[in-house]
Order: C-alpha cells, then structure tokens, then sequence
C-alpha cells in the first residue's frame, strides 16, 4: 500500500503542478476511496503534499514572473484568511457530526459539485461569457478569502474552483491562471498547517506515509514544472478537462461510500 500511496501522490502532483490545481484534489478523493486512513488523516496528508508541490513549483517557475505580483500578494493574503477558516469549518463540522463518515460524505459531494460547475464552466462557458478584471484591493482578498476557505475545508490544497475563478474574475489565460493558483495554494496551505501547529490538533497520521507523501509532493512538482513548460495552453486545457471527469466519478463513489456508513445520518 506504500507504494501505491507514493505513486497517487506523485502521479497527482505531477499533473496538479502543469494544471495548477495542487495535487490534493486528485490525493483526496482517491486516498479516500482506498479507506485506508481516516478522513481528518488525508485531509492533513494531502494538503501537506499539495503544499510541498506548490512550493517546489512556484519556486521553480520564479524567473518567468507568470505571477502579477500585486494581485498575488492580495489573492494570497485572502488565501490565508480563508485557510484558517476552512480549518475552522472542517473541525466545526466534524466536532458537530461526531463522525469521520459524515464528513467524507459532505466534503466529497461538495468537491463534486464545485468540480462539476467548473467543467461545465471550462468547457462550455469560458468563451460564451464576458470575463472580468478586477482590481480593487478589498474584492482581491475576498475571492482569496473564498478560494482559500474551499481549499481548506475540502482538504484539497488547491482545486478546480481556483482555476476558474481565475479565468472569470481576472481573466487570466490557462498558464497565468495555474501559476496564480499554485502561489495562492501556498499561502493557504502554510496558514492551514499553522492552524494545526497552534491548536495542537494534528490528526494521528502513519509517519512512513507523511514522509513518503512530501517527498512524492516534491518529486511531482519538479516534473510538473518540467512538463508545463513544454506543452502548449489547449493540452494543459485537455488534460484539465479529463482530470475534472476523473475527479467527479471518483466523487460520486465516496459520496455513495460515505452515505452507506450505518453511523453517517
């Protein structure tokens, strides 16, 4: 199971890190497919990796300055705000249900649904409706605010809602928008890790696997960072489109799993 949980990791950080949608949001529905640790675990586990991913791509991906930085510093301050309050809501609602299933069943219909509206919004949307730019400072930290409370509570890292919300409010082209969401996803994971390290609420993870999911969360993003400068925006753009159908399968599975828990209702 090792290995297989390393190649998950490393796979998902891999296409995360060209898509710029962490790899979290493949980490978490699969890892909870598998039932193989608890909820609150891979929720921890995988948003630590989508931050090592993120790290090493940003870091990577410096010198090309694909980031406004004024913009990205307001997104990411939001981020951070909004990453201590989706820690807030995960633990609220969890402490509220008493159950770790009920939990996996709201967290994967929801990542299903916003999943859902982005592709048909990627798909479909994107060029049939009129794309904004903002700039006022305030409206930046709160789409930050919201984008980073999704990735939070979801225990994603990152996700389709970044991307998309990008394109809509900013109008940001394919490889703009991955890059901003990467930078965004490592404001909002350091501020979901601290919310951990202060509240001293770490959930009990296998040690062998923390450690061999950043190093996978690494190991991914410096292949992913490779890769995403060799392809073109429309396969980034493909390759998004079937990973948002992947996504949204294995979402409709956990949420049946989830559902059929004797202690979720």
């Amino acid at each position: 199971m090792e290995v297989c949980v390393f190649l998950v990791s490393l796979c998902a950080s891999c296409v995360g890190g060209i898509c710029g949608i962490g790899g979290g949001v493949v980490i978490k529905p699969v890892l909870d497919a598998f039932g193989i640790m608890s909820v609150s675990a891979i929720s921890f586990l995988s948003g630590l990796t989508a931050l090592a991913m993120s790290s090493i791509t940003v870091f990577r991906q410096r010198k090309l300055q694909l980031v406004d930085q004024k913009t990205g510093g307001l997104l990411g301050i939001g981020a951070i705000l909004g990453g201590i309050a989706g820690n807030e809501l995960f633990h609220a609602i969890k402490t509220a249900a008493g159950d770790d299933a009920f939990v996996g069943a709201v967290q994967a219909s929801a990542l299903g649904i916003i999943t859902l509206a982005t592709l048909i919004y990627s798909a479909y949307l994107r060029k049939r409706i009129k794309s904004y730019t903002v700039t006022s400072p305030a409206a930046c930290i709160l789409i930050g605010c919201f984008i980073g409370v999704s990735s939070s509570f979801l225990g994603i890292g990152g996700g389709p809602i970044n991307l998309a919300v990008l394109y809509f409010a900013f109008s940001m082209d394919t490889k703009t928008a991955a890059s901003t969401s990467l930078y965004m996803i490592v404001f909002s994971q350091s501020a979901n890790l601290l919310s951990y390290f202060v509240k001293g609420s770490f959930p009990a993870v296998p040690l062998h696997y923390l450690a061999l999911m950043i190093l996978a969360g690494f190991l991914g993003g410096m292949i992913g960072s490779n890769i995403c400068k060799k392809i073109s925006a429309e396969t980034t753009d493909r390759l998004f489109s079937i990973l948002l159908v992947l996504i949204i399968l294995i979402c409709v599975y956990n949420t049946w799993r989830f559902s059929c828990s004797p202690a979720v209702f």
